[in-house]
C-alpha cells in the first residue's frame, strides 16, 4: 500500500500530524497544571482532616462539614476526573498510539511528536 503513496503526501500528512499535536500541547499542560494543583489541594486537605483529633470523635458528614477545603478540593477532583480531565493530560500520546496502530498496516510508525518513521520493507521470497 505504502507503494502508492507519494513522498510528498507522507511529508503532508506528516507536516498535518505534528502539527496537530503540537496544537494539542498547550491545552494538555494547563490540564496537568489543573491535575497537580488540585491533587496537592486534596492531599493537603486530607492530611489536614486525618491529623485532626475532632474527626475520630464526629460522623463522617460533620467531619468533611468541618473541613471544607478538603471536601470541596476532593468533590473538584473526582468532578474533573469524570470530567475527562484523565485523557485530557495524555491526549498527545494517545493521538500518537492510534496513529501507530493504523500505520503499521503501512510498514510505518511515529514518534511523539508525530514524525513519521517508515520501516524496511519485508523481503518477500
Amino acid at each position: 500500500y505504502a507503494c502508492c503513496v507519494s513522498s510528498s503526501d507522507l511529508k503532508a500528512f506528516e507536516r498535518r500530524l505534528t502539527e496537530y499535536i503540537a496544537c494539542l500541547q498547550p491545552a494538555t499542560g494547563r490540564w496537568r497544571t489543573i491535575l497537580i494543583v488540585v491533587s496537592v489541594c486534596t492531599a493537603t486537605g486530607a492530611w489536614n482532616w486525618l491529623i485532626d483529633p475532632e474527626t475520630q470523635k464526629v460522623s463522617f458528614f460533620t467531619s468533611l462539614w468541618n473541613h471544607p477545603f478538603f471536601t470541596i478540593s476532593c468533590i473538584t477532583l473526582i468532578g474533573l476526573f469524570f470530567a475527562g480531565i484523565h485523557k485530557r493530560v495524555v491526549a498527545p500520546s494517545i493521538i500518537a498510539a492510534r496513529c501507530r496502530t493504523v500505520l503499521a498496516e503501512y510498514n510505518m510508525s511515529c514518534d511523539d511528536t508525530g514524525k513519521l518513521i517508515l520501516k524496511p520493507r519485508p523481503h518477500v521470497q
